[in-house]
């Protein structure tokens, strides 16, 4: 069951705070990836190249834990877990939304070949320190 994100988690979202995300390879170990974030509609969402590890073993497992840390204050941090689904963004709308969030400006140009997924987050827990 989704849960519905407090303002200060919703800050740490919104600020230009790097996240990373916790995948299980086949084996079921652990595989993390530092990445920008946003939310949508209240889900947390992040993009990525199909071709990518963490698409991959989230296409096999669709678990995902996110942590998030303030940038500005460390000890300000939250981890989001729940379920992902993975849609395609042949308009690399997202990326470019998030490359203005973090750094202003439109991302590198990607060739035709590369094809972008949005990954989002359905948030079923929460835990952390955000006071």
């Amino acid at each position: 069951m989704a849960v519905t994100l407090p303002e200060p988690v919703r800050e740490l979202v919104d600020g230009k705070n790097f996240a990373t995300v916790a995948t299980l390879d086949a084996d079921g170990g652990p595989q993390t990836s530092v990445v920008w974030v946003g939310l949508d509609d209240g889900d947390l969402v992040f993009s990525a190249t199909e071709d990518r590890l963490k698409v991959r073993n989230l296409r096999r497992d669709p678990r995902a834990s996110v942590s998030i840390t303030d940038a500005e204050n460390p000890y300000r941090h939250t981890q989001l877990r729940g379920t992902v689904t993975i849609t395609p963004d042949p308009g690399k709308t997202l990326p470019k939304a998030l490359s203005h969030k973090y750094l202003g400006q439109d991302p590198p140009p990607e060739g035709d070949e590369v094809e972008r997924v949005i990954v989002r987050l359905r948030v079923e827990r929460i835990a952390g320190n955000v006071r």
